[in-house]
């Protein structure tokens, strides 16, 4: 199986990925944002999608996440790492360090969050968002990986709808409830993963202190600035995950989707079916 790489156009650019070949895919649920770049890194198979395209054309509210992940696994991905630019929440939490996150809040109310629906319930267990043994991998690989940016492992990531960033009343909010970081693409990505039976975990590298510091307004150019600083860090953390990345890996995500589904085979229509037969065929 290969293992998923989402984020921005900078990774896959500066991995040494040989074997590399566009393929260009169309998934029941339209477009994915880009072609996949698929090639093999330290002689695994990997498969990379930038969440936004090549030129970052998708809010965060409209990138196509059903598609982008139905694409991964039709690939014969099984496995995930997502990366994202977040903003802190706390003090001690500066700009360029490396957050390995293991819950979300999701604070997003207009994006589609599940490939189901259409005459077919399925109740999915979301306790724990982020894999949890591919996120310790990832926490691992972003300890030992060659950067100089500070890591944390575990926190809360509160999601929100964006393109927008938050009020400060909503960002003083986010840090009573004793939150970490705050970002704008973890939802609807991680629950269809999850759907989909995919390991997923990300590395979230830290772009400003959002609005709640005195004195601070949150720009365009500073979160560009300390997002392209983050890059090389991320790249190496990226790198260090796959290579590091155990031939036994085993997941509980591979099987999530076993004893979800609410609806008899039989109510469901067969054009549902029809369209989720990659994800859940085998359960109908």
């Amino acid at each position: 199986m290969s293992i998923g790489i989402i984020g921005g156009s900078g990774i896959y650019e500066a991995l040494p990925l040989e074997d590399v070949e566009k393929r260009s895919v169309t998934t029941p649920f339209g477009e994915p944002s880009d072609d996949l770049t698929v090639g093999t890194l330290h002689g695994k198979d990997v498969v990379f999608l930038p969440r936004h395209g090549p030129d970052h054309q998708h809010t965060p509210t409209n990138a196509p996440y059903k598609a982008n992940v139905y694409a991964l696994k039709d690939a014969g991905v099984d496995r995930v790492i997502s990366t994202n630019a977040v903003g802190s929440l706390r003090e001690d939490l500066p700009p360029r360090a490396l957050l390995v996150p293991d819950q979300i809040f999701d604070r997003t109310s207009q994006r589609e969050h599940t490939f189901f629906g259409d005459g077919m319930v399925v109740h999915m267990g979301f306790a724990d968002p982020y894999d949890p043994a591919l996120k310790s991998h990832l926490a691992d690989a972003a300890e030992s990986a060659d950067h100089d940016a500070t890591v944390e492992e575990d926190g809360t990531y509160v999601c929100i709808e964006g393109p927008q960033y938050s009020t400060r009343a909503e960002s003083e909010f986010y840090r009573e409830q004793g939150w970490d970081v705050v970002g704008m693409t973890a939802i609807p990505e991680a629950k269809l993963a999850r759907e989909a039976e995919l390991a997923y975990a990300t590395v979230t590298g830290v772009t400003d202190y959002d609005v709640w510091k005195a004195d601070n307004e949150v720009t365009l150019q500073e979160v560009l600035d300390n997002a392209a600083a983050n890059q090389e860090s991320i790249n190496a953390v990226v790198e260090e995950a796959v290579r590091t990345m155990p031939e036994d890996f085993e997941s509980d995500a591979w099987s999530a989707l076993e004893g979800t589904v609410n609806t008899p085979t039989e109510a469901i229509p067969e054009e549902t079916r029809e369209r989720v037969e990659l994800l859940a065929g085998d359960y109908l």
